[in-house]
């Protein structure tokens, strides 16, 4: 029996935001009040992440321009990675570069092959502000990744180049939620 209530249990889901729009591409700001109000995002966050079937998200993905992801992420091993990092700092990412498929609840739909490391640590903090370091390998290494990225004003198709990269962004221009009227 869980000693906890489920994350997102209690949280709205809130819309997504999507490429093109300012919000995916400025930097976030640093969380300085760790309030009732930061412990509501975070609910609501994990509450849109599952409503999406989604494995990360960060706060400037529903708009909220603060350094601030959640996760429920599975590694290569299927061991399960659940929580939440405010004002995170990828410290290290290295080991092997993979490139694998990469996509993003922020254009739903298409997934490019993007180079990441297969190894990463993430320091910050939790809701409390109480000290945390996240380590990842392989998939969860890609998805912390992907969050940091995020709250650094980028999305997977800013890493690609090439015929990889105007894949991507063509087939975001013809996606209904792409076209712009």
């Amino acid at each position: 029996m869980r000693n906890r209530p489920i994350p997102g249990s209690s949280g709205a889901v809130r819309a997504m935001t999507l490429l093109g729009s300012p919000a995916l591409h400025t930097p976030c700001e640093t969380v300085t009040d760790f309030g009732p109000s930061l412990a509501r995002l975070v609910e609501d966050m994990f509450a849109t992440m599952y409503a999406a079937n989604g494995v990360g998200l960060a706060a400037n993905q529903i708009g909220v321009g603060l350094r601030v992801f959640v996760y429920d992420c599975p590694d290569d091993e299927d061991v399960r990675h659940l929580g939440h990092v405010v004002n995170p700092r990828l410290v290290e990412a290295d080991g092997v570069t993979v490139r694998g498929p990469e996509g993003c609840l922020s254009l739903p739909g298409l997934e490019a092959g993007t180079e990441r490391f297969d190894r990463a640590v993430v320091e910050g903090a939790d809701v409390r502000g109480e000290p945390v370091r996240v380590v990842g390998t392989g998939f969860f290494a890609r998805c912390l990744q992907h969050e940091c990225d995020h709250l650094d004003g980028l999305v997977y198709p800013d890493r690609l180049s090439g015929w990889r990269r105007a894949r991507v962004l063509r087939a975001a221009r013809r996606a209904p939620w792409g076209r712009r009227s």
